[in-house]
């Protein structure tokens, strides 16, 4: 977009803003990129790490970028939303990137007054800090595909990145966003398993992580026609000790209760939409 000094702009770098703040600056450097949050002290340790601008308001970032993330927390949105529409509306060629959970990108429009304004809405999760995450994409009606293509490169580095309708988004957060969680989970518990089998802490962690990561990679690496089921059972010898685990898990429900968490996350995200 002409007019525009810097590539990227973040207004609020909270964990994630400061996440995808440093991201865009590995990739089209610090001087492309612009930070604005209240709390001085973040935006001063992000700028002080990539060279990226620290700017005085929310409005200036409207005002200087292309691209402007919007990393505020929900319940502040709408109260940032009135606060930048006049400058939004002096600059209508300006993208905005949202990454709050439940806020649709109508609502976004709605509470701007901005109809037209052009609008992408991600929803990025925490393993985008090592550079393996999975972030969902979908730009509202108004956003050109030249737009969106140029807007891609700006997370380059970060991990994954699909493109979906918006009214999948939600549920698909609540398996990739709320997922990490889950998996920190089961690391723990393969890890303090370890331990109580007489493996020192440090040695039972590294082998619980690289097994998660080792098993993830392999269905990726196995592509769309992956089956986790048919891997499942490849790993399990007749009468070994796979199936002996397998067979604990399954009296446990181990499966209906990692399905019974993504759908509760999925309920709670349908109740925060806004």
């Amino acid at each position: 977009m002409s007019g525009s000094k810097y590539r990227a702009g973040f207004i609020g770098c909270g964990n994630m803003g400061g996440t995808l703040a440093s991201v865009c600056a590995r990739a089209v450097g610090g001087c492309g990129v612009a930070l604005y949050d209240p709390d001085t002290a973040k935006t001063a340790a992000i700028a002080a790490s990539t060279g990226a601008s620290v700017l005085g308001s929310a409005e200036e970032a409207v005002g200087s970028c292309e691209y402007v993330f919007l990393g505020v927390k929900p319940q502040i949105m709408k109260d940032l939303l009135h606060g930048i529409a006049g400058a939004a509306a002096k600059r209508p060629g300006v993208v905005f990137v949202s990454m709050a959970a439940g806020i649709e990108t109508s609502y976004i429009k709605k509470e701007t007054g901005l109809p037209g304004l052009r609008v992408i809405r991600i929803m990025p999760n925490m393993p985008c800090r090592s550079g393996e995450g999975m972030i969902l994409c979908s730009p509202a009606a108004g956003v050109s595909e030249e737009e969106y293509a140029s807007f891609l490169p700006l997370l380059d580095g970060a991990g994954r990145i699909i493109r979906i309708p918006e009214k999948m988004i939600d549920a698909a957060c609540a398996l990739s966003g709320s997922g990490p969680a889950y998996v920190f989970m089961f690391i723990e518990a393969l890890t303090d398993a370890g331990i109580e089998c007489g493996l020192p802490s440090d040695i039972a962690k590294l082998l619980a992580s690289q097994t998660v990561l080792g098993a993830a990679k392999s269905v990726l690496d196995a592509g769309d026609g992956a089956d986790p089921g048919a891997m499942k059972t490849a790993v399990c010898s007749p009468g070994g000790t796979t199936i002996a685990g397998v067979h604990a898990l399954e009296e446990k429900a181990f499966r209906a209760a990692v399905m019974d968490a993504v759908a509760a996350g999925y309920k709670r995200a349908l109740e925060l939409r806004q």
